[in-house]
């Protein structure tokens, strides 16, 4: 019988694009099906913002008066939040749903094991699962655009790519957030997530110009992805564009890739050992 085997040749099917890109979308929509019964989940992630943006941006607006915008323009504080708190959406939107739905997916439902039982493959997974996350977070980011576009709050007609540009903060966050809870082990971990999103939310810029800080706190502020992301948004969103803003890109695209390319990875090992 082992003669027999070793003259059977051996065929490897490759995996085509058209085939990677179905499998995911399959997982996209399944997603999509088993949140048409948590909508009140999507509810709270859309109110947290526009809760932020009425009682600091408008509440403490009024005591602030004007700040230092992007370009050395003077703007009303609450057109300068606006933006941050947009960049922040996305982050939480993408982020949640890449680090405790899919470790509970991973540790608990085991989808993932029956996933692997259809034509689906381990790449499918990583990208359906970062794919959704950020569907996730565009949705988050669309419903506060519209909101501050209704409240006067966009200034440049640049603004419409800031939906674009939200979509690539919650790719970035989306693929890393995947990505490190392949290494979590329980549900303890998950206040590291908390530790690393809560600071990036309160001090990247999100209410205070950076000049505030002092030099050394604007470096380490300057290399936090969400400080990225609020830049490329509040650059779109008050009409100061120039190329600096895709230095801001570039950064969220390779984090991005390669959170993407680890993900993968790490999947393959825990699924497929």
């Amino acid at each position: 019988m082992p003669e027999l085997l070793a003259e059977v040749p051996l065929r490897i099917i490759p995996v085509r694009p058209r085939q990677f890109r179905r499998g995911s979308l399959h997982l996209i929509e399944r997603h999509a099906r088993a949140y048409r019964y948590a909508w009140v989940v999507f509810v709270s992630g859309l109110s947290e913002p526009l809760f932020y943006l009425l009682a600091i941006g408008v509440g403490v607006g009024q005591l602030v008066g004007t700040v230092l915008g992007p370009g050395g323009q003077q703007i009303d504080f609450t057109s300068f939040v606006a933006p941050g708190l947009l960049a922040a959406a996305s982050m939480n939107g993408a982020v949640m749903d890449s680090t405790f739905s899919v470790f509970f997916r991973l540790k608990y439902s085991k989808l993932y094991e029956s996933v692997l039982g259809t034509p689906m493959r381990v790449g499918d997974i990583a990208v359906g699962e970062v794919g959704w996350s950020v569907l996730r977070a565009g949705i988050y980011a669309l419903a506060f655009l519209i909101v501050i576009l209704a409240m006067g709050l966009v200034h440049s007609a640049w603004a419409v790519a800031a939906l674009p540009a939200a979509l690539l903060i919650g790719f970035a966050f989306a693929a890393v957030g995947m990505a490190a809870t392949t290494f979590m082990t329980s549900w303890q971990h998950f206040e590291f997530i908390t530790l690393t999103t809560l600071p990036m939310f309160l001090f990247s810029t999100t209410f205070y110009p950076l000049s505030v800080y002092p030099k050394a706190a604007q470096v380490i502020v300057e290399c936090t992805p969400l400080y990225q992301g609020v830049t490329l948004l509040r650059g779109l969103c008050l009409g100061a564009v120039g190329p600096g803003l895709a230095w801001h890109a570039a950064y969220l695209a390779a984090m991005g890739l390669a959170g993407l390319a680890v993900a993968i990875r790490r999947i393959s090992v825990l699924l497929l050992k």
